[in-house]
């Protein structure tokens, strides 16, 4: 079959080429004139199916092209679409990210200002605490050495002057000034503190107030003493003034007998000689005092006395002026001595006043004796008083800061 069906294939060709040649309408002709054999009508028909074929996949193909393209293009207007809206995003999220790149800016600038802030605030901290803690050491020694120059300042007043009731005051407010702070470290310093203020209240008291007050009196005594070179009379301290008698109790007298013995003459007259008699008496009385007292007087107007010292007795009225100051000047110089504890000088003070007194005044006038007497009553006093110092406190406070 395969040969005969390769013998008619040459003629189909021709056929078809001279249909070809002779135009459209004569082809219909060709193929009903020739009557082709079983092979080529099966050929046909495979020809057929498969234009068939062809003509379906071309379908399929162009059907699948449109879906395929249509398809495409819906993916593209989606595909433009997402893009148009991812660039909208995008923008919105250029303009988001520039924002929030600003507002990290921002926060990093504030947050370099907080640090900063942060790292000053920390280093003023430090310097707080660093100032408190010298604060506290300093202030420590602060009272040390206000404690230390008030102990210095009474241990020097305690032995210059012998102030001891001011070295007390002293050693007490140093005392409580420690006992506020309430260290134990100041244990030491406070029982030496406490060993001298027994030491000091241990002393003997010595009135020194009352022998500078006695001494204030004899010298506002000393105006009032008289000299040996005054004129005035000068009144003994042992001779009584004599007394004039007073003879006025005689008209009294009379008056109350002649009131009583108004009944009869006889008792009147009685009592008129007795009243007469009494009066006679009364200015006897008068008569003898008057002239006692002028024979005193008279006696006066020339004095013989023995005076152991003739230049007291030839003092002009500035000279006595100038002695008198100067007894005052002893007994100011006497006070200042006993103020400041120094026993010598306070003696030889009291004792060169002594002898001025003796010198230069009356020692018979009452003023004299009792001005005498009363720097006797001074002189006795004791003063030789062994004071104590307060070095075992300053060498207390001393070592404490020598150590710290």
């Amino acid at each position: 079959m395969n040969e005969q069906q390769s013998t008619p294939q040459p003629q189909l060709p021709e056929a078809t080429t001279q249909a070809s040649q002779n135009g459209g309408a004569a082809a219909p002709q060709a193929s009903y004139t020739f009557t082709a054999p079983d092979g080529t009508a099966a050929l046909r028909r495979r020809q057929r199916v498969q234009t068939a074929l062809l003509v379906v996949v071309a379908a399929g193909l162009g059907a699948q092209w449109w879906v395929s393209h249509t398809e495409l293009r819906d993916l593209r207007s989606e595909v433009a679409q997402r893009l148009q809206s991812g660039d909208n995003s995008s923008n919105e999220l250029k303009g988001v990210l520039k924002t929030v790149q600003e507002s990290t800016k921002d926060l990093q600038a504030k947050v370099s200002v907080l640090d900063s802030k942060q790292a000053e605030s920390q280093s003023q901290q430090l310097a707080l605490e660093q100032m408190y803690q010298d604060l506290n050491k300093n202030r420590d020694d602060w009272a040390l050495s206000e404690i230390e120059e008030v102990l210095s300042t009474a241990d020097q007043q305690l032995e210059l002057a012998g102030n001891v009731q001011g070295a007390l005051i002293a050693l007490q407010n140093a005392d409580k000034s420690l006992s506020r702070s309430d260290k134990p470290q100041f244990i030491a310093i406070r029982r030496a503190i406490a060993r001298d203020i027994d030491r000091l209240k241990a002393l003997p008291t010595v009135d020194i107030a009352g022998i500078a007050v006695r001494l204030d009196s004899a010298i506002g005594q000393i105006d009032n003493m008289p000299l040996l070179v005054d004129e005035k009379p000068v009144e003994s301290a042992s001779e009584p003034k004599p007394q004039r008698v007073s003879a006025a109790p005689a008209p009294a007298a009379k008056t109350a007998a002649n009131g009583k013995n108004a009944k009869g003459k006889a008792e009147a007259v009685q009592v008129e000689a007795s009243a007469w008699s009494q009066w006679l008496a009364g200015a006897r009385d008068t008569w003898q005092s008057m002239s006692t007292e002028m024979w005193t007087e008279l006696r006066q107007l020339v004095r013989i006395r023995e005076v152991q010292t003739p230049e007291a007795i030839l003092l002009s009225p500035g000279q006595a002026y100038f002695v008198r100051e100067n007894l005052k000047l002893r007994l100011l110089n006497a006070r200042l001595a006993l103020l400041s504890r120094n026993e010598f000088a306070f003696r030889n003070d009291l004792a060169s006043a002594q002898d001025s007194i003796a010198k230069y005044f009356d020692t018979r006038a009452k003023q004299v004796q009792t001005t005498q007497a009363l720097l006797k009553q001074v002189q006795g006093s004791n003063l030789s008083i062994q004071l104590p110092t307060l070095a075992e406190s300053l060498n207390a406070v001393r070592n404490y800061k020598a150590r710290h």
